[in-house]
């Protein structure tokens, strides 16, 4: 009987979604508490009657009292947990959460918070706001004062949370938003009820990582753009119901979703138009999906990359839709299972070429199956839980808490640390079921001091925290910090097995530390001066080995003391691990030697300037039936090196990576994604949706009618040519321009002043144009005033105007190439039009654009021109001059293609007389740094290699060249032989 009720109250809310209205989940499909009862912590608020001014009755408003707790803890620790106990609290105004501050709630039943009917500001749209909505709850970096803007979460933003709380719109707040979570590493949200009702949606804006959350009603469950460092965002064990437009509303939020289940709406993902999404979803379950499930926007380009595995649909009529083209992706039949479909840029071997393709594999069923099993594992009862200063641990950082803690180990199944951080001087062995328990990796830390005896000298690794081999050990919410000076330090040795948990740990000893106010700093990343000696001394911060495995969830490891972030070896365990962020390492960030059965969801790299830049992202040898999904690998914008490969790789077989994107806001990408060592073969495309690295791949084919005229430079670009057929390039960082004489076939160094060659170019009388970078001196003084550049209004589109891009001049100069020493001269200026008709317009070759304006940057009219010496060559000045490596020539009348690097996209645009351009036209989806034209009309582009279109925008061929390219240009004595310019070499192309 029961079931029979339960099942008719199903087909009511089922009808009542399907006319637009919607009934919350009634109170016995609310989530199970995660927190059943109170846990004991002397460093934490705790939300009650006693504290404050409140009663959880649902009918009080406790919006002040709320903000107020959340300051408290803020301001009293720096970071921390403010406890919430089951009840019903009413808000009416946004609560702002600041960095490290977690909410947490605790009781039989998870405590509600509920967003008041008809509360002031919630409903009509913010058009000041990005999200155009208003919250009842926003993440922010740190709280405002009176009369200042919200500081909305960032890149550093860490360790922030809201966990076992459910949240509630109440009617009259259509415009109600219940979080906004833009944050950083080791923050999520998790084990939350979000009731939105006909609010707007449950969350604006993703970060980092989400768990066991559920989503009930709204326009969205959730909206988004990019995730505020640029990472990916991991989904794990979500659900969604009742959503009026789409479970999901996207742009560039690299969703990587394991286990969510969809009913009951008209889409699961809608990419928004003109937007790429790199969407990863395995062991999903769509039910009754009226519209398409997936909404594709970018047809046909690297960037945008679909991959779907296991996905069981009912009543999903339309799989996937494509805004452009209208074409569809229908499913197969009533009942079917998405087996695999990918979509993008592929590559079935390591020698195969990369083509966009779809792989397609549905198949017909007649029963829908329970969700997927989930892999991570329950907490034991909470009421097993033994609090370890109960025993005598004292969390003060001075303390040895070694024996203390040991003998809890030996005794007890699961402890649970309160806040502190505990120190210790001897390695901490786990038991096969131990459970050690924290709630804020930043807040609750074990610790071995510098110079720890145990540690020191010289000897193989030793651990810090050792699991149990073959174990099924839990650790969470544990930060774990091996200090500066212990040169046998290893933080985790982790060799528990399938059925093991390793989940919200932070590995201290970079960048992401903090101090609690009044307290001396730690050793970090910069603590000891510019670089520190004791970079790279220790071993591995995370070690997997001897069998280890299981699921590892929401870590960050980012000490560059050790010699790398994680270290997974000799084991072939089956695993799963979500959202590992490895950053900041002097020589390598992971590795994987002889490790099979893993597969490695959101696994994002970063190499930072000072440390990072000699740095192997990835090395992966002798191993197997792995698969990497939602990979990105990135440099940070203040690099100013090239490096080679991002993944070096040896004997390995059934390898296959998804939705891989290899990236930097600067020129100096990784050079390659992936280098094979053994087959000497090089993987071009930096963005793509599928590798597959099998058991017998042979080197690609040799290149052929390809002649190398010089080597040896460290980043060879810029090239162009004068009328006589000569090519001139230049090392920016090196500060050099030479050139090649198409009469002596010979190079020569043409210059090697001090200022930095940006891009280069000649005008009609073969003067060499410069573009470089001027960096004023202080104390020098034009007209009586210091010497200022300010970025101008364009520069406010691109990520690479900060972090020191700016407070320098793009600049022009010119020398005659028979006399360069003698003829340098600054370009002059003069407003754009006085020079009429212009000979020709030299333009930015690419832009990256991040804020995605490229369509209309890229055509907005320039103010000035600098004004070459032959009177009617101009260069129109924009600030990308200050980023692009080459120049594209726009020759009234005729078309001019330039580079979206952040789509990879090229686009023609038409001149005018006075130099302007217009009228842009998407013309081939691929593009990195450059361009040229032959004297048919072909376009050559560059991107990984030479991809040559017919003047329709049609691929016609592909030439092979032996690097990279990063410069195009036609000339020699015909003007009709392609020279290439690679990072280390000059190239000659033989043409037909």
């Amino acid at each position: 009987m029961k079931k029979y009720v339960l099942f008719s109250a199903f087909l009511v809310l089922s009808q009542l979604i399907c006319f637009g209205k919607y009934l919350p989940p009634s109170k016995t499909s609310q989530g199970k508490s995660f927190y059943q009862d109170k846990l004991d912590d002397p460093d934490a608020i705790y939300f009650t009657p006693t504290n404050f001014k409140i009663t959880a009755d649902g009918k009080t408003d406790v919006s002040d009292a709320l903000q107020q707790a959340i300051s408290d803890v803020k301001t009293k620790h720096n970071f921390g947990i403010l406890f919430i106990p089951e009840g019903k609290y009413l808000i009416s105004k946004t609560i702002f959460v600041p960095q490290a501050v977690r909410l947490i709630g605790y009781g039989k039943n998870r405590p509600q918070i509920i967003l008041a009917k008809n509360s002031p500001g919630f409903q009509v749209p913010d058009s000041t706001d990005k999200g155009k909505a208003k919250y009842m709850f926003w993440f922010v970096s740190s709280l405002s004062k009176p009369g200042e803007p919200v500081h909305d979460a960032g890149a550093g933003t860490f360790y922030s949370a809201l966990s076992n709380i459910n949240l509630k719109i109440e009617d009259g707040n259509p415009n109600a938003v219940a979080l906004r979570a833009h944050f950083a590493q080791h923050s999520f949200i998790a084990h939350a009820d979000i009731t939105i009702g006909n609010g707007k949606a449950g969350l604006f804006d993703v970060g980092n990582a989400m768990e066991d959350v559920r989503f009930f009603g709204g326009q969205y469950g959730i909206y988004t753009t990019k995730p505020s460092p640029g990472w990916q965002f991991m989904m794990v064990d979500t659900y969604f119901e009742g959503q009026r437009d789409a479970a999901i509303k996207t742009q560039e939020a690299g969703l990587t979703i394991v286990r969510l289940q969809a009913k009951n709406v008209p889409t699961v993902i809608s990419i928004n138009p003109n937007y790429h999404e790199k969407l990863f979803m395995e062991n999903c379950q769509f039910d009754k999906v009226s519209g398409p499930a997936i909404i594709i926007s970018n047809e046909d380009n690297a960037v945008n990359q679909i991959s779907l595995r296991n996905i069981d649909c009912r009543n999903v009529p339309v799989l996937a839709s494509y805004r452009r083209s209208g074409k569809q992706t229908p499913g197969a039949g009533a009942i079917y299972k998405v087996k695999n479909f990918t979509y993008g840029l592929q590559m079935d071997s390591l020698s195969a070429d990369p083509v966009y393709k779809t792989i397609q594999d549905l198949q017909s069923s007649t029963v829908f199956p329970e969700p997927a099993k989930k892999d991570i594992p329950e907490l034991p009862a909470i009421n097993t839980w033994v609090n370890i200063q109960t025993l005598g641990a004292k969390g003060d950082d001075t303390t040895d808490n070694t024996q203390v803690i040991q003998n809890a180990i030996d005794k007890y199944q699961t402890i649970y640390f309160p806040q502190g951080w505990y120190r210790v001087s001897e390695t901490i062995k786990l038991k096969p079921n131990t459970v050690l328990i924290g709630l804020n990796p930043i807040a609750t830390q074990l610790i071995i001091p510098n110079n720890t005896p145990a540690f020191g000298g010289f000897g193989g690794p030793k651990a810090l925290l050792e699991s149990a081999k073959g174990g099924e050990n839990i650790v969470t919410g544990i930060g774990l910090s091996t200090n500066a000076d212990n040169p046998r330090a290893v933080a985790c040795k982790w060799m528990s097995g399938e059925n093991s948990y390793l989940s919200d740990v932070k590995f201290l000893g970079g960048h992401g530390g903090m101090q609690r106010p009044g307290t001396p700093p730690r050793p970090g990343i910069y603590s000891r001066g510019g670089t520190d000696p004791a970079w790279d001394t220790q071993y591995w911060s995370l070690w997997i080995t001897n069998g280890g495995g299981g699921t590892f969830f929401d870590i960050w490891t980012a000490s560059t003391f050790a010699s790398a972030g994680a270290y997974i070896s000799n084991t072939s365990t089956p695993s799963h691990i979500y959202a590992l962020s490895v950053e900041h390492h002097v020589r390598n960030e992971i590795r994987f030697n002889n490790v099979a059965n893993f597969n490695v969801y959101a696994l994002q790299l970063e190499e930072e300037s000072r440390e990072s830049t000699e740095c192997q992202p990835m090395e992966l040898e002798n191993c197997s039936n792995m698969v990497f999904a939602n990979l990105y690998m990135f440099r940070v914008i203040r690099l100013i090196k090239p490096y080679p490969y991002s993944i070096r790789s040896w004997g390995n077989k059934n390898i296959e990576f998804l939705n891989v994107h290899n990236y930097s806001q600067i020129k100096y990408t990784t050079t390659d994604p992936l280098y094979d060592v053994n087959t000497d073969t090089q993987v071009r495309p930096w963005e793509f949706a599928r590798l597959f690295i099998g058991d017998n791949d042979a080197p690609g084919q040799a290149k052929g009618g390809i002649t190398k005229l010089a080597g040896g430079f460290e980043f060879a670009e810029g090239s162009c040519a004068d009328s006589k057929g000569n090519i001139y390039f230049c090392e920016s960082r090196m500060r050099r321009i030479y050139k090649w004489s198409a009469n002596t076939r010979s190079i020569s160094l043409l210059a090697d002043y001090h200022w930095d060659p940006l891009s280069l170019a000649c005008d009609k009388n073969d003067n060499l144009l410069v573009v470089f970078k001027y960096v004023p001196k202080p104390g020098y003084l034009v007209n009586g005033k210091p010497e200022e550049f300010r970025n101008p209004p364009d520069a406010s589109g691109t990520s690479f105007s900060g972090w020191g891009n700016s407070g320098f001049g793009t600049l022009v100069y010119s020398v005659d190439p028979n006399n360069p020493d003698e003829t340098i001269q600054l370009l002059k200026k003069a407003p754009m039009g006085e020079i009429n008709p212009v000979y020709k317009a030299l333009y930015p070759a690419h832009r990256w654009r991040d804020s995605h304006d490229f369509n209309t940057i890229t055509v907005a009219q320039n103010k000035e021109c600098w004004i070459a010496p032959d009177g009617v060559t101009i260069i129109p000045i924009a600030y990308d001059l200050a980023r692009s490596s080459t120049l594209t020539t726009a020759w009234p009348g005729k078309p001019a293609y330039m580079v979206d690097e952040y789509d990879k996209r090229t686009v023609s645009v038409d001149t005018d007389p006075q130099g302007n351009i217009s009228n842009l036209k998407y013309f081939a989806e691929r593009g990195e740094f450059t361009s040229a034209t032959d004297t048919r009309g072909n376009v050559y582009i560059g991107d990984g290699q030479v991809y040559v279109y017919d003047s329709t925008g049609k691929q016609i061929k592909v030439i092979k060249v032996p690097e990279r390219p990063t410069s195009l240009t036609f000339g020699g004595k015909d003007g009709k032989t392609l020279f290439v310019t690679g990072h280390g070499g000059l190239y000659e192309v033989g043409m037909n």
